[in-house]
């Protein structure tokens, strides 16, 4: 007898999933197990290790919440996630203010306590002091936009659906932001 391998249905696409979620809740568990590593990544760069698992939560409460809002549309879940993340985040400004001013005072990023990097990779903050100084002096916006593009690598409509912003300001605020870590970049070491 011959064994016949059939292959595995096509994973149902964000827009799917929270279509279903709203006569079964439990189909919302799919969303989290899908992105809630990169969001907690995402809210540890930000905030540091201690209020990654809050904004994990918060994030993914607030969408739950939420989800019938949500313009099935969208196919992909992700920018409407991280834009929730960053209204997290952004109530917690001062937090991530205090994260980048204690870096740049000691030199030793949160994500590195406790004998190692919280990510397999070295943090973009922990290998670059005068980055976090530079990420300090942007305006929240401008920052928002650069970290979104940066490290969830959003596209730039992506980034302009998570803010609710057109595609335009993204670019504006981008260019901003990139000129100013540039300008600050070069002034450190010039």
């Amino acid at each position: 007898m011959t064994a016949v391998c059939v292959p595995a249905p096509p994973a149902a696409d964000d827009a799917t999933l929270i279509r279903r979620s709203l006569t079964e809740p439990e189909v919302f568990a799919e969303l989290f197990d899908r992105y809630a590593p990169a969001v907690h990544r995402y809210a540890v760069r930000r905030l540091g290790p201690d209020a990654g698992e809050d904004v994990v939560s918060e994030t993914f409460l607030a969408a739950f919440q939420h989800r019938h809002r949500y313009d099935l549309e969208r196919a992909d879940a992700r920018p409407w996630l991280y834009g929730i993340a960053s209204n997290v985040i952004g109530k917690r400004r001062r937090d991530e203010v205090s994260l980048y001013r204690a870096y740049v005072r000691s030199g030793v990023h949160p994500a590195e306590v406790s004998g190692g990097l919280v990510e397999h990779q070295a943090d973009t903050l922990a290998v670059n002091r005068p980055l976090a100084a530079a990420l300090l002096r942007l305006r929240a916006g401008d920052r928002d936009v650069l970290l979104l593009t940066a490290w969830a690598e959003l596209s730039y409509e992506e980034t302009a659906a998570a803010l609710g912003i057109p595609v335009g300001t993204v670019r504006s605020r981008l260019n901003r932001a990139r000129k100013k870590i540039r300008e600050e970049l070069e002034d450190r070491h010039g």
